[in-house]
């Protein structure tokens, strides 16, 4: 990735009347990289993602795309970006190909270009099957495949997607996912998404919105790892559940320790210890001497849904915004 960024957003706020969608959000994106626009709904994702795209302008701040700016140099910023919106503005009456051949011909793209353009996204998206099938036929997880489709048959740099997988069945949440992770080895991408798993499947980084204001940016692993005041450690042991939990507790710089049966001879344990403090071994050392069973054994962080529970309803701090 190139340490030159090729979208650029500094101060943008957004104004609808006296409310504010989105207040002073600043961030870039890297060449090739995907980066992950979370938030609950109502957050400003979709504000923000269309200042980005210049279908609407911001109140204040500075946006540029492959540094055109978005008010100023609106038409050439444009042609950087593919779009997928929320809504695919799809014409149900044309066949896939004959939409795309649509798209090519309003965006100024020459015949030859276009026809070799519809054959390389009908392929890459999987839609052979399909091209020339009516797009009112098609179920929305194909649907979606023509959108991402018509987002980048000029060969865009930058692709933003809103909601790319919202109200698909699971299958094809699976198979839209691997497509626009393939879609990164070749473009920049945005990906705005109140869908947690999205976050960690596909992006190499994530700023989370709330209330339209940036309360979090960092890689999603390193996030848990910024958030989380205290070290947590599960553990799974064949003994007698209380007498364990009495010795998990006796180690030193347990601060608490949770348990739940798993049958009539195991259990899990969730031990908790004061940041820095690794109780493996210690842990290990107390079971192997009691000559009870160690089943399982792992340190582990904070899951993304409590990252993103911490970030949306408590007030954020220095250390977790930027």
């Amino acid at each position: 990735m190139s340490s030159s960024p090729v979208i650029e957003v500094e101060h943008l706020s957004k104004y609808y009347g006296h409310f504010p969608a989105v207040t002073d959000v600043s961030f870039t994106v890297g060449r090739g990289e995907i980066l992950g626009f979370l938030g609950p709904n109502g957050a400003g994702k979709t504000t923000t993602m269309k200042v980005l795209t210049g279908f609407i302008p911001p109140t204040s701040g500075v946006v540029k795309i492959a540094g055109f700016d978005v008010v100023s140099e609106s038409l050439n910023a444009r042609k950087q970006v593919g779009y997928l919106p929320e809504t695919v503005p799809l014409y149900t009456d044309m066949t896939i190909r004959d939409y795309l051949n649509f798209m090519g011909t309003i965006r100024g793209m020459e015949k030859v270009r276009i026809v070799r353009r519809i054959n390389e996204v009908v392929d890459l998206c999987n839609l052979g099957d399909y091209q020339d099938t009516l797009i009112g036929k098609l179920s929305k997880g194909y649907r979606q495949r023509v959108g991402i489709a018509q987002a980048i048959i000029h060969e865009p740099d930058i692709l933003i997607l809103d909601e790319p997988t919202i109200g698909i069945d699971p299958i094809q949440v699976v198979e839209t996912r691997q497509l626009i992770k393939s879609l990164g080895s070749d473009h920049t991408l945005i990906v705005s998404t109140h869908i947690l798993p999205e976050v960690s499947t596909i992006c190499e980084r994530v700023i989370i919105l709330h209330e339209g204001e940036v309360v979090a940016v960092d890689r999603p692993e390193n996030l848990g790892q910024r958030l989380q005041l205290a070290d947590r450690t599960k553990v799974e042991i064949r003994g007698p559940t209380t007498k364990v939990a009495e010795a998990l507790r006796s180690i030193k710089d347990v601060q608490d320790v949770s348990f739940e049966p798993l049958d009539d001879t195991r259990s899990a344990y969730t031990l908790t210890s004061r940041r820095g403090h690794d109780l493996r071994e210690d842990i290990s050392r107390v079971v192997v001497g009691q000559d009870w069973g160690l089943l399982k054994l792992e340190a582990v962080s904070m899951t993304l849904e409590e990252i993103f529970l911490k970030l949306t309803t408590e007030e954020p701090t220095d250390e977790t915004s930027e």
